[in-house]
């Protein structure tokens, strides 16, 4: 079930009146997991055996790391039994047949025949996030950070809760599973902000990355007709295609965990808006870059070793994000890609110190550099093979003259709309002081709503586009 689709329209209001009539934390969070199911199920039933699996294993080895504290061998046997049979499904399922045409491209190049088949299987929704969800809990358990948690229920309701399940945020169990166990009933203040992230969360996917999405597809999709002009407008066009999807997405998820009173953690921080590539991925993808923190750079030593060691650390952790992205080398290079930006961002701090940036012209050009280097990064995550992500950038290079106009008053809409993001993106980020939506009048506020809304209905692309990152 998309968010973006009238079922969700029906069905998530039906959820909410269910959830505060019932009002026993208890009997709210059996309703939830049954919602949550139902709400996963409308894609591909079978699929939901999966996210179980997942749940029941993560589940009992949680408590048998638990049960055998003092005893590292036995606790370290059960994290390994956990982390091994969920990389090994979302392996089969994700990264199975990539491997398997790599391993043949390589063997043909070689002589050696290669004969075994792909497996005829469809990559479940939202498999990638569950996941790690799942395997975080995992590790916290065992590295002693949280309990684990006796009610099974509870807990499978924290792996498969609706507003998050599919693409993130990619909650911790210490911030979301305590706050299932606490009551939640009606708050109306909690209500009001949880439609207005919603709303914006709407108006990002519907009017700025479904409108930018036309443009995007057209050109990427038919790289050979089209010359560098038309591919530059359309990479930036992706650069904020991709930031409203999943910022929407996420938008739209923290909005309605708020209106039934959870709060989940934030997941985009205006990322285009950072002074350094350091700094955008504190704010792009929050959940799965401090994931990756948390789980494999520290693991693999952090900053505490050697500084060889720790730019090598620096860049398997952004190999890893790439592979996790997708299963395709395109990913693995924009991981690449990333990995040795960052570095250079730390050797130039290591031996120069942190840049200077007070000046209003030094922080617009830090701006725009790190948005080039993100523009860029995007060709290889956009581009459909490889071959097309280095035949962009040549011709990015090579090949200038008109460009491609697909639809005029589309393209006025998507600027319409690329306007007002930018405009709140600046206003929030440099605490500007006038408000619609958060004003302190009540004319202004609700006058706010319904021009967004009738923005949204006028402009908006309702052709029920998939999101993004659905494919992770």
């Amino acid at each position: 079930m998309l968010f973006n689709s009238f079922e969700f329209l029906l069905f998530f209001p039906s959820v909410c009146i269910i959830f505060y009539a019932l009002r026993r934390a208890k009997y709210q969070n059996i309703f939830l997991l049954l919602a949550s199911y139902y709400f996963y199920m409308n894609w591909k039933p079978v699929y939901a055996v999966l996210i179980l699996t997942s749940t029941a294993i993560t589940y009992g080895c949680g408590l048998f790391v638990e049960k055998y504290q003092g005893n590292k061998r036995k606790q370290k046997a059960f994290l390994v039994t956990s982390l091994v049979i969920n990389l090994a499904i979302l392996f089969v399922f994700k990264y199975f047949n990539f491997i398997n045409e790599s391993l043949f491209n390589v063997l043909e190049l070689l002589g050696v025949r290669w004969t075994v088949p792909n497996l005829d299987i469809l990559l479940p929704v939202g498999i990638s996030f569950y996941t790690f969800q799942a395997l975080g809990y995992s590790i916290d358990v065992y590295r002693g950070t949280i309990k684990a948690e006796k009610n099974f229920f509870t807990y499978a309701l924290f792996v498969s809760f609706f507003p998050q399940l599919v693409a993130g945020p990619i909650e911790r169990a210490k911030n979301l599973l305590p706050q299932f166990h606490e009551e939640h009933p009606f708050n109306y203040d909690n209500a009001v902000e949880g439609c207005k992230m919603m709303l914006w969360g709407y108006f990002m996917k519907l009017c700025v990355a479904d409108r930018l999405a036309e443009y995007v597809d057209a050109v990427y999709n038919n790289v050979a007709q089209h010359n560098g002009n038309s591919l530059i407008l359309a990479t930036v066009f992706f650069t904020f295609q991709i930031y409203c999807d999943f910022g929407g997405y996420s938008l739209i998820a923290r909005g309605a965990a708020k209106v039934m009173g959870f709060n989940l953690m934030e997941n985009f921080h205006r990322p285009y808006l950072a002074l350094s590539i350091k700094e955008f991925w504190k704010r792009w993808h929050i959940s799965l870059s401090t994931w990756f923190m948390d789980y494999v750079y520290i693991p693999l030593g952090g900053n505490r070793v050697r500084y060889a060691r720790h730019l090598t650390n620096l860049m398997i952790t952004f190999l890893v994000s790439g592979i996790w992205h997708g299963a395709n080398w395109t990913f693995v290079l924009w991981g690449l890609w990333h990995g040795v930006f960052i570095c250079l961002d730390n050797l130039y701090r290591h031996y120069f110190g942190k840049m200077k940036q007070n000046k209003p012209i030094a922080k617009l050009i830090s701006i725009a550099v790190v948005f080039l280097i993100a523009c860029f990064g995007w060709i290889f995550f956009r581009a459909n093979t490889v071959d097309d992500a280095f035949n962009i950038i040549s011709k990015i290079f090579t090949e200038h003259s008109g460009i491609f106009i697909n639809n005029r008053s589309l393209m006025v809409f998507s600027f319409m709309s690329l306007f007002i993001l930018i405009a709140k993106d600046i206003k929030d980020e440099y605490s500007l002081k006038f408000n619609f939506m958060h004003s302190k009048y009540c004319i202004v506020r609700y006058i706010s709503y319904i021009a967004l809304v009738f923005y949204i209905l006028l402009y908006g692309v309702y052709n029920g586009g998939q999101f993004i990152y659905f494919q992770f």
